[in-house]
């Protein structure tokens, strides 16, 4: 069973899922913006926008208020601190992942001393490839040559 918090993450996802909902709060991020204000940049109709509106109010993404005859939408920061926070964890996980490679390029390189021996693969030259292991008859760095399927009722080009 999913708890309050869960739902409520879901639902945030669900809402920063579509371009348009994500378009909406970028703008609102510029501050308080009338619905009418908020139609306008979309080439969709007014209640398609009032349908991205309650979504993102739903997943509380988003305030609405109404003064006189406007309504006002606000960005309501809880929601978005709580995509937040879930993110967090991950960019700790990344953060660390990226510390751990950097280690390991700023090793000092391990591969072969300019003084060693040359190998097979380095003495072989440009007009003896290798073959290929995963196609017999193929070597490496020849190109495989691909025939597409001829469908019943189709000509050939």
């Amino acid at each position: 069973m999913h708890d309050t918090a869960t739902d409520a993450l879901t639902a945030t996802f669900a809402a920063l899922a579509d371009p348009t909902r994500r378009a909406i709060l970028a703008r609102l991020a510029q501050g308080d913006s009338p619905v009418g204000d908020l139609v306008k940049p979309f080439a969709i109709s007014g209640p398609a926008v009032s349908r991205h509106l309650r979504v993102l109010e739903n997943a509380q993404l988003i305030e609405r208020k109404v003064d006189a005859q406007w309504r006002i939408c606000r960005l309501h920061a809880p929601g978005l601190q709580r995509a937040n926070d879930w993110l967090s964890q991950y960019r700790a996980f990344w953060d660390d992942s990226l510390d751990r490679l950097v280690e390991v390029l700023e090793q000092p390189d391990a591969g072969p001393s300019p003084t060693a021996a040359p190998t097979q693969a380095d003495t072989r030259t440009s007009s003896t490839p290798a073959p290929d292991a995963r196609s017999p008859g193929r070597t490496a760095g020849a190109p495989a040559t691909h025939r597409a399927p001829i469908h019943p009722g189709r000509k050939k080009p």
